[in-house]
């Protein structure tokens, strides 16, 4: 099968060699103004498809797809919002994590900003099933996009995706959204820190930088559990080769028999930060990987006196101490509920199906929707996927999120159902 880390030289491996020893100044955000026509972008993205007609014949909507990419100037833009897409790739990374490809059937320009997310909408044993995964490639390569999942032992979405999801299989994707990116926090000077599968959003902003030959000094540290764990390994060393402002370093717990390895092993630590990044004080850092991973370096940068005001994480998730935490927040809200008086309650009605329920206060507005039986969809549950945001019609609600939506989405009446509390009689557009 090809791997992913081929496939990008077939149409990156050129540019590079053709435009490396002529860049332009920097333009704005440490980026550089590349002067590469849209054509040859739309050949790069004709001879990916070239590749994916020759496994198997093509249908009638995608030799259609595949002409419209002659004029990409048509093209449409991705809008936040709900797509379906066509999974057109299926990549095994490592022995558990596999990449995820995917395409419109018309010619769309998936733009994001690198390290952002989408929603996935899934349908598992008749239960419809939302789930938030990073962009894990680059938007310079914009007429597709990739997510890449681990198996998780026991997990019902990524199992199902592992063993079910394949070429040709559509599905609906909504976003992208996020805070944690690369182009909200310009620096000429990044230091990226992944743990595990935590290395999606920075690859993505790695590649983007790289793509687009980028005036910004990366240093690149990944820690994996063995050498087979290492996700992206080959790219990773290549893209390591061909640029002098792309510094590489993995660390691995551990490595089992018949493992050569000759990189760093055990934990990352301050001795070892110091080694890698001896400038890392005066570096961005973007930081994702598991909860204790990230605690860990937390840790670290304090006790060396990092200013924390430049460390960002991908907090997408809720950890088990939140989860118990808004359980126990539930339980209190339904105590409370059982002594309110009726005066207190407040109505939310959802106008496209007529319904209507009187709720206590501190209740959201996507729990009043699911007593009804209208289950809005919904991810993370925290204010930061934006899956949930619905229309408000009138009234006032109180929303605390997290990212999730953004300012121009609210001063056009939306919410996030799940992270609104009505403070009076409110009407919704659902």
């Amino acid at each position: 099968m090809e791997c992913a880390f081929e496939e990008r030289l077939n149409h990156i491996h050129g540019r590079h060699d053709q435009i490396r020893f002529r860049r332009a100044s920097p333009c704005s955000r440490g980026l550089v103004a590349i002067s590469t026509p849209m054509s040859r972008m739309g050949k790069c993205c004709l001879r990916g498809l070239s590749r994916i007609a020759a496994i198997r014949p093509q249908s009638a909507v995608e030799t259609s797809m595949s002409n419209s990419f002659l004029n990409p100037v048509s093209t449409q833009t991705w809008a936040n919002g709900r797509h379906i897409v066509r999974c057109v790739k299926v990549i095994q990374e490592t022995w558990d994590v596999r990449t995820f490809c995917f395409m419109a059937d018309q010619p769309i320009m998936f733009f994001f900003k690198p390290g952002q997310f989408v929603t996935l909408e899934l349908e598992i044993d008749g239960e419809p099933i939302m789930r938030s995964y990073t962009i894990s490639s680059s938007p310079s390569v914009p007429y597709s996009f990739s997510v890449t999942i681990k198996r998780v032992p026991g997990g019902k979405v990524s199992n199902w995706l592992h063993d079910t999801l394949h070429e040709g299989q559509e599905l609906a994707v909504h976003g992208p959204v996020g805070l944690f990116n690369a182009m909200d926090f310009p620096s000429p000077k990044v230091l990226y820190l992944s743990g595990g599968v935590g290395i999606t959003p920075v690859m993505s902003m790695a590649r983007w930088f790289y793509d687009t030959n980028g005036n910004v000094d990366m240093v690149f540290v990944h820690s994996a559990r063995s050498p087979k764990d290492i996700i992206y390994h080959r790219e990773l060393e290549h893209m390591a080769s061909r640029i002098d402002n792309f510094s590489l370093h993995i660390i691995c717990e551990k490595h089992g028999l018949g493992e050569p390895w000759a990189g760093y092993r055990g934990y990352l630590n301050q001795k070892l930060m110091e080694l890698i990044a001896p400038d890392y004080m005066e570096r961005e850092i973007f930081c994702c990987g598991p909860t204790p991973y990230m605690n860990a370096v937390k840790r670290l940068l304090e006790s060396s006196g990092y200013d924390m005001s430049r460390y960002h994480e991908e907090s997408f998730g809720a950890t088990p101490a939140e989860v118990k935490a808004d359980a126990v927040e539930h339980a209190e809200q339904a105590a409370e509920a059982a002594e309110v008086d009726a005066g207190d309650l407040h109505q939310v009605e959802f106008t496209a199906t007529g319904k209507s329920i009187r709720v206590a206060p501190g209740e959201t507005v996507h729990a009043a929707a699911a007593k009804l039986g209208l289950m809005i969809p919904k991810a993370c549950g925290m204010g930061i996927c934006g899956t949930c945001k619905v229309l408000k019609l009138g009234g006032e609600v109180e929303m605390e999120h997290n990212g999730g939506i953004t300012d121009e989405d609210v001063a056009e009446g939306y919410i996030l159902s799940c992270c609104s509390v009505p403070k009076g009689d409110v009407r919704i557009e659902y």
